[in-house]
């Protein structure tokens, strides 16, 4: 069932879903948490489908904010909410509202949103794209115990990676981290077998991918050891290398699917590692509501700390010693002359 409404606000919004769940025949609400994407119109479509097969998992009640940019001086001036509302088959396992503000109400999104949350659950909001700097400071961000994020859609995600650590509040996560839990899980699961410490580490993957420096990172804290970033073709993030005394451990995903994870004194094994879609990686964040540790540990790593480490210190250039040893005082340069040792007086002879 859909239903529009158009020039509405939050009390008759509240008032329509009521009555369609009659309609529908299912007063009670059996939803778990409510949650909240902020998006723009050429995103809507693909968050609100991803969403809806989340709730499969998690029935929620779905609340999508899209502000829509006003052209002329006239219109931003005007406050106008539209909003769309979905329950029964055409909203998963839950219920979908979305919101199109116009005009001022652009700036005052929160307004609108708080009176539709589901009374005593969860929040969680999520930005597919465009998010803002401060995520626990951003007013719709405040209404949420979990905020959600995705640094593979920003324009330089390197860079992304940066503000995000920088701003960082318990409760922040992002999807290039929930990509790489396979990943960590069977690395940790591959350590658990070998007594060997690992001295090294190799990260290969695409350019400008944040799992694959999230894991870079994750890897260095944990492990304490250098860990170097390779370039390869993709997709995503392909092989991780560990050195160790006894040999390499290697996982391996040249195809995006199936990967082979080699262990010294042990037979090579295919593991399945395929890439998830953001369905459901969505629904794995949404299966805990409290802070990630490890996430914040590895986020504040930072990746110019993990190109410091990522091997020797170099070596200084024979022009430089020869510069530092000009600039060195003489006294430094040239060991002092010993003195030569005193002779013996000759005993003048008694007469």
């Amino acid at each position: 069932m859909k239903i529009d409404l158009t020039e509405t606000n939050s009390s008759k919004i509240n008032a329509a879903m009521v009555q369609a769940r009659r309609d529908l025949g299912t007063p009670a609400i059996g939803m778990v948490l409510t949650l909240v994407i902020v998006t723009d119109e050429e995103n809507a479509y693909d968050a609100l489908k991803s969403a809806g097969d989340a709730s499969h998992e998690h029935p929620s009640r779905i609340i999508v904010v899209i502000k829509r940019a006003s052209r002329s001086p006239r219109s931003r001036r005007e406050a106008r909410l539209d909003a769309e509302i979905r329950v029964g088959a055409d909203s998963g396992s839950g219920e979908t509202v979305v919101l199109r503000l116009h005009g001022e109400l652009v700036d005052h999104a929160q307004s609108v949103v708080l009176p539709l949350l589901l009374p005593d659950a969860p929040v969680v909001v999520w930005w597919p794209e465009g998010a803002p700097q401060d995520l626990a400071g951003d007013p719709l961000g405040a209404l949420g115990q979990r905020r959600i994020t995705d640094t593979y859609s920003a324009e330089t995600p390197i860079e992304a990676l940066g503000t995000r650590a920088a701003a960082y509040a318990p409760g922040d996560t992002d999807l290039s981290w929930t990509r790489i839990t396979p990943w960590r899980s069977m690395l940790a699961a591959a350590l658990d077998q070998q007594t060997l410490s690992v001295s090294s580490a190799v990260v290969e993957g695409e350019d400008d991918n944040p799992s694959c420096e999230l894991l870079a990172m994750w890897l260095a804290d944990r492990l304490q050891v250098p860990v170097k970033r390779t370039s390869s073709a993709g997709p995503g993030l392909t092989a991780v290398r560990l050195e160790t005394k006894g040999g390499e451990i290697v996982l391996d995903r040249a195809d995006g699917a199936l990967a082979t994870l080699c262990m010294p004194g042990q037979p090579d094994r295919a593991v399945a590692l395929k890439r998830r879609d953001t369905a459901e990686l969505l629904a794995e964040e949404l299966r805990r509501l409290d802070p990630d540790n490890t996430y914040e540990a590895s986020l504040k790593f930072g990746v110019a700390r993990l190109a410091a480490t990522s091997g020797p210190p170099a070596k200084p250039a024979p022009a430089a010693k020869a510069e530092a040893k000009a600039e060195a005082p003489a006294e430094a340069q040239a060991p002092a002359a010993k003195p030569a040792p005193a002779k013996p007086a000759k005993k003048a002879a008694a007469k």
